[in-house]
C-alpha cells in the first residue's frame, strides 16, 4: 500500500475543511457578537501494516469563545457584555444565546435582537419597555430603568465549558447543557451604549490560508511524487514483452 499516498490524501482533506471554515470566518468578520469557528485535528493510526501509519482526522469544528472587541456607540439599547457571559432569547426548540447587543424595541415595547427575537430575563420572559417613557438606562447587572421606574432585567447566562456549542443564525449557539443564570457581576456584567463585534482577527485568518495553501501544494506534490515511483516501479518489476 501506498502509505504517502494515503497520508497525504487525508491531508488534503482536512485541509479542505480547514479552508472552509476560514472562509465563514471571514465573510462574517464585521458580523456583531460572531463568534469564529475553529477545528481540532487527531492524529489517527493505522496498524494494518508493518509500521505504524500516522493520518490526519478531518478535523472537528468547535465555535471559539474568545471575546470581540467593544465598539462605542452612544445607542441606549446597545449593549455589551464584559465577562464569561450570554444574552438568550427563544429559539423553534429552547433558548438562543448571543454576544450581539445590538437591540432595538419593537411596536409593542419587547426589547428585541436584530432579527427580532425577544431578549429573555434571567426568568426566561420577554423584555417590555414603555414606548413613551423615553430611552432606559442599563446598570451594569442588567437592571433596566425609564425614569424612576425599573421596567426589567437582562438576563446573563454562563454556558458550562464543557457544552458543545452549534450555530443558530449569524450570531446566536445552542448549548447542549443547560445554561445558568449569572448571579455575580463582579466579574461578569453588561455596558451601555457598546456593541462587541466578530471575534475573528482577518489578518490572521488570511495568514492561515497563505500557510494552508502551501501546505496543499506540498501535499499535492507528495503525491504526484509517490504516483511517479509507483509508476517507475510497474515499469522496473513488470514483465518485459
Amino acid at each position: 500500500m501506498q502509505s504517502a499516498l494515503y497520508v497525504s490524501l487525508s491531508a488534503q482533506v482536512a485541509m479542505e475543511k480547514r479552508l472552509s471554515t476560514i472562509a465563514h470566518n471571514v465573510a462574517n468578520m464585521t458580523t456583531g457578537g460572531f463568534r469564529a469557528d475553529e477545528i481540532k485535528f487527531e492524529e489517527l493510526l493505522s496498524l494494518a501494516g508493518k509500521n505504524d501509519v500516522s493520518f490526519s482526522s478531518s478535523g472537528r469544528n468547535y465555535i471559539s469563545r474568545q471575546a470581540g472587541p467593544l465598539n462605542k456607540t452612544d445607542n441606549p439599547l446597545d449593549v455589551a457584555i464584559q465577562g464569561d457571559a450570554w444574552f438568550a432569547y427563544n429559539g423553534p426548540a429552547g433558548p438562543v444565546y448571543t454576544r450581539d447587543g445590538r437591540f432595538s424595541m419593537n411596536e409593542n415595547g419587547d426589547l428585541v435582537t436584530v432579527d427580532g427575537h425577544a431578549i429573555l430575563d434571567a426568568g426566561g420572559a420577554p423584555i417590555a419597555l414603555d414606548p413613551n417613557a423615553g430611552p432606559p438606562a442599563i446598570g451594569r447587572d442588567g437592571t433596566i430603568t425609564q425614569g424612576d421606574n425599573q421596567v426589567g432585567v437582562l438576563g446573563l447566562f454562563h454556558l458550562n465549558n464543557d457544552s458543545r456549542l452549534s450555530r443558530y443564525g449569524n450570531s446566536g449557539v445552542v448549548s447542549s447543557l443547560p445554561a445558568e443564570a449569572v448571579q455575580d457581576f463582579t466579574a461578569n456584567g453588561v455596558q451601555q451604549g457598546y456593541s462587541e463585534g466578530s471575534n475573528v482577527n482577518p489578518v490572521l485568518e488570511m495568514t492561515k490560508m497563505i500557510a494552508l495553501q502551501r501546505n496543499f501544494e506540498s501535499a499535492a506534490t507528495t503525491i504526484q511524487e509517490s504516483e511517479s515511483t509507483l509508476m517507475e516501479a510497474i515499469r522496473t518489476l513488470g514483465p518485459s514483452s
